[in-house]
């Protein structure tokens, strides 16, 4: 199940969980991704008019939410503090491109179907922001764990433990060696390879990261594909954007090549119903 380690490549053992973790929230809600790829697009300041009428599929009202919100969070400036003030990237917002990269790559790579790359991104964020999610795949980076092990090295009650690992096996970055509920867990191929990942993130919300360098393109590892599903949500954008002619290209443009089949290897250990 596990990739082989690629000299040089960050692994998940190595990173600050907790502060990728509160990263992670930062940038996960949903359209955070869109918005800030459609300013990226553009030297000038913009308006929510004219953001949303970049990403029709999305109402103004909301795409003015989401701006309020990114602002709070410094990821977009306004000139000045009035209704109606148009809006650009901060240099923290700017600074995102290669953590977009890098989820884009990791989900085109490990997780199935055809979507937006920015719909890619958003999706790779919904399966790894929750709380507690890279505790637990941190502490699987060592080797597999029985649940009582996993659960004590990731300092987690049974009952949270149990949740998560239902919803990483869901989202296919954990899987169990075997049929048994004593069986150990172990991370997928996708699950391993989140190491570029999280150091791409860590270096985005460290201050320090300056002094040391980011975590560069590197080879891709070796790897079959995870078994995870794209989100509903996920399909209705995909549909949205195939009716739309007014999406932006790069980022935005589905995937050229389609995606190999699932190894049944990846799922035939549980198919529970997807819950937070």
């Amino acid at each position: 199940m596990s990739i082989l380690a690629q000299p040089g490549t960050p692994q998940v053992s190595a990173i600050d969980a907790q502060r990728v973790e509160d990263t992670l929230s930062r940038i996960a809600p949903k359209w955070t991704t869109w918005v800030a790829q459609t300013l990226a697009t553009q030297r000038d300041p913009m308006r929510v008019r004219d953001v949303a009428a970049r990403v029709p599929f999305v109402s103004e009202q909301l795409v003015g939410k989401r701006l309020a919100q990114m602002h709070a969070d410094g990821l977009v400036t306004r000139a000045e503090d009035l209704p109606g003030a148009p809006y650009r990237l901060s240099a923290s917002g700017a600074a995102l491109a290669p953590v977009h990269r890098r989820l884009a790559e990791w989900s085109q790579d490990y997780l199935p179907g055809r979507m937006a790359g920015a719909e890619r991104v958003e999706d790779a964020v919904r399966r790894l922001y929750l709380r507690h999610s890279t505790a637990v795949i941190q502490t699987l980076g060592d080797g597999p764990l029985r649940f009582v092990e996993l659960a004590e090295q990731a300092g987690l009650d049974h009952n949270h433990t149990h949740h998560r690992l239902i919803r990483l096996q869901l989202d296919g970055l954990v899987t169990r060696t075997g049929p048994h509920s004593r069986d150990p867990y172990v991370l997928t191929d996708a699950g391993a390879a989140l190491g570029p990942v999280y150091a791409a993130v860590e270096h985005w919300s460290d201050p320090t990261a300056a002094a040391r360098p980011a975590a560069g393109p590197g080879p891709r590892a070796t790897r079959t594909r995870s078994a995870a599903r794209p989100a509903p949500e996920g399909i209705r954008t995909a549909a949205a954007l195939r009716r739309s002619p007014a999406a932006p290209g790069g980022l935005f443009s589905h995937a050229p090549q389609p995606q190999p089949r699932v190894p049944a290897t990846i799922t035939a250990q549980s198919s529970p119903s997807r819950s937070r």
